[in-house]
């Protein structure tokens, strides 16, 4: 069967896509159509084994060869065919005077012509060398251009950097020789590494005594080495082999005796070039006379010296002050420190001897009562004994919390409803004299944090408040949601994220630069004597900083301050706290559940071990890790372990725990403590199957949490 379209043959692929395109509906028509001097043409740009266009029409319909297909990139599926100025329209506007020129007759001919144009390498300047011609029919009519045309941007590219080196070279060759008329250059050298040849040109030789001869024949390095200062030799070969290994640039100083007998200094600066599989090759350089430099420096060096010594008595002087007022300062602010220390431990002595008399005179009536057969009364001094080590219990909470090293028992929390718990408190304690503004953010978010401490800060900032305002005066209490971006969270010190923020405002005498700077110092107070001990921001700093947010202060002289507590958000519902239940009240042991106990204070271990018994728990006593952890390595049931952390005999709670549960895989563990000791128990966050109950607590609370945890898969 004879070819329809004989004068496509020997147009490879660009034929082919000439014969795969659906041209109905094309200006130019099926290809069996098309005129005689249009299929002469293109058959001529097809076979061609240079890269060429053929534009044919009015609207100068784009065909190419294959050749031509690297330089169409992402235009080279749909060009065929198309309008020329659709293909190239990134460069219409600059081929288009070009193209009126050959329809008007005058062909032209451009070398190494810069054109911007999108290629396959992306958009990008570069260089062509082209020319258009027309194409005329057999009536003698423009139907047509022929474009050869061939991408030049490697080449000019190439002659560009051709001629950068070449200048570059030029100017390093005059530096050489202004170097060498200057007489800083006294020789060059040419180091053949693998065939250890020596050349040196004759300056060097002049310089060094050599006979120039054997310079140019070529040299050994030791003879290159043998008028090097016997002092220096060592480093200098040293620094040659380094070198030699390393590769790259080279750079060293040392003394050489030179013809006249005299020893000089001079630089050695040259480079070590490296084969591709990193073998040594060569060794180039030039020797600089730094003699002179050198007696330049030892000179200044000379008289650095002496006037150091003439102002080492008044440094001397200035040192020993300096040093006598910073021993009176430290001095200073240790006597403060313990000022404040002793106004602490005042206090606390103070507050303790009397929750300890209300302690142990309770407790010596109800033995009275007792003996007495009074037992109607016993309840009444019970309820005063256990008040008063809920309040001992506060007050170490809150010196905790000071040292940053409490034990914070998280809750979702709605932290308006908590505020508004506190509302009338903070009145009361204020006083009538400063007004209070509470402004709760609707759809407040919920955050993981320990109620009462939080409480408890809330209430420090506005004591802080209503002292800063001696003369009455405003106290806004506010919540919002925040969203903080990367800049704002590092303006924050906290990572980005969802945050609360609870901000107490006062409009009281506010604070100097200087003294916000050390506000949240333990120690540190601007009050006078006996009225603070400087605990108080440090206690909110150290809480907030264990709960993972930020404590931000604003502050200035004459208009107020402003303190904002930062919490994490929290995502899941708020919990309200459930009642109190009594220990006759508390679920009941099933059958057969044992617990350990282990903790080394005996009075500890007993009322835990009897609170158990009376559950109906089987208990196990143990009196420090090792002998916990030699139960749980024997095959005694046991359910749960209840543990303090900090134990003696050199393995705390928490590596017991983890040594246990390695043994018995998903053993159930409670923590007591009276704080959280950073490397035993990290951060807080446990395994599945582990919780934390913090010392002193009721035994009511004891019994509820070890039947949650039991209850708990």
């Amino acid at each position: 069967m004879s070819d329809p379209l004989p004068f496509l043959a020997g147009g490879g692929r660009a034929a082919a896509m000439i014969r795969a395109r659906d041209w109905s509906g094309h200006p130019l028509g099926p290809p069996e159509t098309w005129p005689e001097a249009l299929r002469t043409a293109l058959s001529l740009v097809l076979n061609s084994p240079e890269s060429m266009i053929l534009a044919w029409g009015p609207d100068l319909h784009f065909f190419f060869n294959e050749t031509y297909f690297p330089l169409l990139g992402p235009r080279l599926d749909w060009a065929m065919g198309e309008r020329f100025d659709r293909v190239w329209a990134d460069g219409w506007e600059q081929a288009r005077p070009i193209i009126e020129d050959a329809f008007a007759g005058r062909s032209r001919r451009f070398v190494d012509l810069p054109w911007k144009l999108g290629t396959d390498r992306g958009e990008a300047e570069t260089w062509w060398t082209f020319s258009y011609s027309r194409v005329v029919d057999g009536e003698g009519r423009v139907a047509g251009l022929f474009i050869l045309t061939n991408e030049t941007t490697a080449q000019v590219i190439a002659a560009q950097r051709l001629r950068e080196s070449e200048a570059i070279a030029r100017e390093n060759i005059e530096r050489v020789q202004l170097a060498l008329a200057a007489g800083a250059i006294i020789g060059t050298w040419f180091w053949d590494l693998p065939n250890d040849r020596f050349t040196i040109d004759e300056a060097f030789a002049r310089s060094f005594g050599l006979d120039p001869k054997l310079g140019r024949e070529g040299l050994s390095l030791e003879q290159v080495i043998e008028t090097v200062h016997p002092d220096d030799r060592a480093g200098l070969i040293a620094a040659i082999d380094a070198v030699v290994i390393r590769g790259g640039a080279y750079a060293h100083q040392y003394r050489t005796r030179r013809a006249d007998g005299q020893y000089y200094w001079l630089e050695a600066n040259g480079r070590v070039d490296h084969a591709p599989d990193g073998t040594p090759l060569s060794f180039p350089g030039v020797l600089i006379d730094v003699d002179e430099r050198r007696a330049v420096e030892a000179e200044r060096d000379r008289a650095t010296t002496m006037l150091r010594a003439l102002t080492e008595t008044l440094e001397q002087q200035v040192a020993e002050r300096t040093a006598e007022l910073m021993r009176a300062e430290a001095a200073l602010r240790q006597s403060q420190k313990m000022e404040a220390v002793g106004q602490l431990t005042g206090g606390i002595a103070h507050d303790f001897n009397n929750l300890l008399a209300g302690i142990s005179g309770s407790l010596e009536l109800m033995q009275t009562r007792i003996g007495q057969g009074r037992l109607k009364d016993v309840d009444r001094y019970m309820a005063a004994a256990q008040g008063a080590a809920r309040r001992a219990a506060a007050l170490t909470h809150r010196l905790l919390a000071f040292s940053r090293r409490q034990t914070l028992a998280p809750r979702p929390t709605d932290v308006n409803h908590l505020v508004a718990g506190m509302e009338e408190l903070i009145r009361r304690t204020v006083g009538p004299a400063i007004e209070i503004a509470v402004e709760g953010a609707p759809d407040l978010w919920t955050v993981l944090v320990d109620p009462p401490q939080l409480e408890n800060a809330l209430l420090n900032l506005c004591l802080n408040a209503r002292d800063a305002m001696p003369e009455g005066g405003r106290i806004a209490i506010e919540t919002a949601n925040l969203r903080l971006d990367a800049a704002a969270a590092r303006a924050h010190d906290i990572p980005p994220g969802d945050y609360l923020s609870l901000c107490v405002t006062d409009t009281g005498t506010g604070m100097a630069p200087e003294v916000i700077a050390r506000v949240f110092e333990p120690f540190f107070t601007t009050k006078p004597i006996g009225q603070g001990t400087g605990l108080g921001l440090s206690m909110i700093y150290g809480f907030t900083q264990q709960s993972g947010g930020q404590v931000r202060i604003a502050s200035e002289v004459g208009r107020g301050t402003r303190v904002c507590i930062t919490l994490p958000r929290h995502h899941g519902a708020c919990e309200t706290e459930a009642a109190h239940a009594t220990l006759a009240e508390a679920p009941r042991a099933e059958r057969g559940e044992t617990v350990l106990i282990v903790d080394d204070e005996p009075t500890v271990r007993m009322l835990v071990t009897e609170v158990l018994e009376d559950l109906g728990y089987t208990a196990i006593e143990a009196a420090d890790g090792v002998a916990g952890l030699t139960v749980l390595q024997s095959d005694v049931r046991i359910d749960l372990v209840v543990t303090d952390v900090g134990l003696p005999g050199g393995m705390n709670g928490r590596q017991m725990a983890d040594a246990g549960r390695a043994l018995r895989p998903g053993l159930k563990v409670l923590f007591i403590t009276g704080y959280a000791e950073t490397a035993a128990l990290g951060t807080g966050q446990f395994e599945p199957g582990m919780q934390v109950l913090t010392k002193p607590f009721a035994v009511e609370a004891l019994a509820l949490c070890i039947r949650e945890m039991l209850a708990r898969p």
